[in-house]
């Protein structure tokens, strides 16, 4: 079911019976190196958080995602890392091409041109389909416009998905991610103008806990509703703390949520004891790097199901 307003949201979820009986969390994640990385003209366009004019460092980038490798793998997340292509700089964030659910692997279709080949690349469909064993799910040469776990940030453990309206995500985009991931509910709505995905400004933490940046939701309504749904269980960030991404955390396992080391510095005190409070320990790694190129932690990790 797919609804569109707080009020069928409401309803819904006072129908349907959505208990946390699924996996909260990944087995495995896919990682794809920053070989190449750069900031390109027109690739994002519409990403404010892009850094443009600044120097870039590749190999500081390639050293952060390391660190990252390694910060995954510490939480007892197995990692299997492709190797980036300079021509497909944004390939570093592989989130928003590619998702998983049980046994199945979605491939979603990019807003703007010059990240539509990301989907394409055959060492990603070959690991899933011949090493894996996954069913593949195409949708980039759908009619449609679906950055997956970018504007869809999806509560695993009850199959629900909010799917925040921007330019990288379409209604029949909406819908056919709903579709191939399986899931039982979706509730779709609109975000501000400034904002391009969801998952910069929410996280939903091994269907434990929310957090998320209020300011960027189109609508008091819209926030109302999420968060009286996890009643007693949301992080509001404040502005700062969603400057630096602290909204693209990302629980690695039940017990461990990664974030930037970026996001962790801006964390009010007040916002770290709420991880705490819900049984979550933060790891941090520095990746200001690559989040020159508007993305940070959590874009960089494609979740395996």
């Amino acid at each position: 079911m797919i609804t569109s307003t707080p009020a069928e949201f409401r309803e819904a979820l006072s129908r349907l019976h959505l208990p946390p009986d699924l996996p909260s969390t990944m087995t495995s994640a896919l990682l794809v190196a920053p070989h190449g990385f750069r900031l390109v003209d027109q690739s994002s366009p519409d990403n404010g958080y892009v850094q443009w004019g600044v120097e870039i460092d590749e190999e500081r980038a390639l050293r952060q995602h390391r660190a990252l490798q390694r910060s995954l793998v510490a939480c007892g997340v197995p990692v299997r890392v492709i190797p980036g292509i300079p021509e497909l700089p944004d390939g570093v964030f592989p989130n928003n091409a590619f998702a998983t659910v049980h046994r199945r692997l979605v491939v979603g279709s990019m807003r703007h041109p010059l990240r539509r080949p990301e989907t394409l690349r055959e060492e990603v469909r070959s690991y899933f389909r011949d090493e894996l064993r996954y069913e593949i799910w195409d949708l980039s040469e759908e009619e449609v416009v679906a950055e997956m776990t970018g504007p869809l940030v999806i509560d695993r453990a009850r199959g629900i998905g909010f799917c925040g309206m921007t330019e990288r995500v379409n209604v029949r985009g909406a819908e056919a991610m709903h579709e191939a991931l399986d899931l039982r509910l979706t509730y779709r709505f609109h975000l501000q103008e400034t904002e391009y995905h969801t998952n910069v400004i929410m996280s939903i933490l091994a269907g434990r806990a929310c957090v998320l940046h209020p300011g960027s939701f189109a609508g008091e309504a819209i926030v109302e509703a999420i968060v009286e749904f996890y009643s007693g269980r949301v992080l509001l960030l404040d502005d700062d703390e969603k400057a630096a991404f602290a909204g693209n955390c990302i629980a690695a396992t039940p017990h461990d949520v990664l974030m930037s080391a970026t996001a962790l510095r801006s964390l009010r005190p007040s916002s770290r004891a709420f991880f705490e409070t819900h049984g979550f320990r933060i790891r941090d790694v520095e990746v200001d790097e690559l989040e020159k190129a508007g993305g940070s932690l959590r874009c960089m990790v494609a979740e395996v199901f």
